[in-house]
């Protein structure tokens, strides 16, 4: 079968652009109102996509004089829509640092349960120092110790997923027997950071372990994918930039002994359609232009990168000085080295920058056909299994995905025209895992 499109959504708060909660057909505090996220999983299940993904930084965050910088907890918010919605995968981000093992794999693997074979964890280390007090840290680890404990971290919770062989419940009324305690395991893990005894008090996945997404993509961040993530969301400005991370991970997940195929990338594009090239513009520069000055693009760009008190001259290219990561900065690795080296190849101006690059993710604004042309060059030529949609207001804009760019890719043979499977899973082509405590897999997995 030719190979075809997946997609993921990032739901965050009102959308992804800072202006989006200024939206004259949102309320300002639609980002705390379940039918918001209700509304952008029915049009996401309306386009067949993949999966919802929710983003996650369980701290307070600055700026909030001038936009909601808050989010829900995304494992109650996707329980919520595991009730109402049918196909869409739910992905919850939750932090390797700041949880416990334990309850985090039952939470995950209840969710599963609750969406009947539907859900997938983002793993992420946390990168805000500010969120260790919240948690009764005095300061994060710092990033290699991180990655190590959220490597034992994954095993420990792949291992409790385990715990239930496939057909471990036997259900028979007339003997009694409700399940075989052969086939339940203990786990018994003592390791560098943690001791958890198991089994873990819930069956097996529906799709045999939840689906494990990573969106690290510094050095570290990387090296951990290539060991453990089936999908990868990833911040990749240029087409050979993001061959290269393809390739590079890919080379990795086969020398840990994995099918480098198995893995599903999917970059973030912040897309922004009109029915003209024209009145996307128009819609785009709208979204800059509520602005508060406090907040200009110039102005967020300098802070993003680290510099707050940098003066970028808009018709200038960026200057090399502000290329070197700040010692200081508080931020994702990889969306800094990805920004900065997009800024180096292209030469573009700080102004052309801003049309370009939102918050780390790359800008597209056209029609749904040239936005078809882009999603279509880099699946054929970037090494990728398709894209992390990054509405950047919601769900207005996903809106414009789903009814006029999803159409003219399934015109093309690059997307399918309706679901073909129940779990997250075979949404994405993704095998079942073999259990780690069974020695032969049961028939048809």
């Amino acid at each position: 079968m030719a190979r075809t499109l997946s997609f993921f959504v990032n739901v965050g708060s009102a959308g992804y652009h800072p202006a989006a909660w200024l939206d004259p057909a949102l309320a300002p505090d639609a980002f705390i109102d379940l039918a918001h996220y209700r509304r952008i999983a029915e049009v996401a299940e309306r386009g067949a996509l993949d999966g919802l993904l929710l983003p996650d930084i369980p701290v307070q965050q600055p700026g909030i004089a001038r936009g909601p910088a808050a989010t829900l907890d995304p494992v109650l918010v996707t329980a919520a829509l595991a009730v109402s919605t049918e196909r869409i995968g739910l992905v919850p981000t939750a932090s390797t640092t700041l949880n416990r093992p334990y309850n985090l794999a039952r939470r995950i693997l209840s969710l599963d349960h609750a969406s009947h074979g539907r859900a997938g964890w983002n793993a992420v280390t946390t990168f805000e120092p500010r969120a260790a007090a919240n948690f009764g840290l005095r300061e994060l680890p710092d990033r290699d110790e991180r990655y190590r404990r959220a490597a034992e971290y994954l095993g420990v919770v792949t291992g409790l997923w385990d715990s239930w062989e496939e057909d471990a419940v036997v259900g028979d009324r007339e003997s009694g027997v409700f399940a075989d305690p052969e086939k339940v395991h203990a786990l018994n893990h003592v390791g560098e950071f943690y001791s958890v005894a198991g089994p873990l008090n819930v069956v097996r996945s529906p799709q045999g372990r939840p689906v494990l997404v990573q969106a690290g993509a510094s050095p570290q961040g990387r090296a951990f994918a290539a060991a453990h993530a089936e999908v990868i969301y990833t911040s990749q400005l240029s087409l050979s930039g993001v061959r290269e991370f393809s390739a590079e991970v890919r080379a990795a997940a086969a020398a840990h002994g994995r099918d480098p195929e198995a893995l599903r990338i999917l970059p973030g594009l912040v897309l922004v359609v009109g029915s003209t090239e024209a009145e996307a513009r128009d819609r785009f520069d709208a979204l800059q232009n509520r602005l508060h000055p406090d907040s200009a693009p110039v102005r967020m760009l300098a802070q993003w990168l680290g510099y707050p008190d940098a003066e970028l001259e808009l018709d200038a290219p960026l200057p090399e000085r502000y290329t070197v990561l700040p010692a200081t900065r508080v931020g994702p690795e990889g969306f800094f080295t990805a920004l900065t080296r997009y800024a180096a190849e292209t030469g573009f101006t700080v102004r052309e920058l801003l049309t370009h690059v939102l918050g780390g993710h790359r800008v597209v604004i056209g029609t749904p056909k040239t936005v078809a042309d882009h999603i279509e060059l880099w699946f054929r030529n970037g090494g990728i299994d398709g894209f992390t949609v990054i509405p950047a207001v919601l769900p207005a804009s996903l809106a414009d995905f789903v009814d006029e760019v999803v159409p003219e890719l399934r015109r093309r043979g690059l997307f399918r025209r309706g679901y073909e499977g129940a779990t997250l899973r075979e949404h994405l082509g993704l095998p079942v895992p073999a259990n780690s405590f069974q020695t032969v897999s049961p028939i048809g997995r």
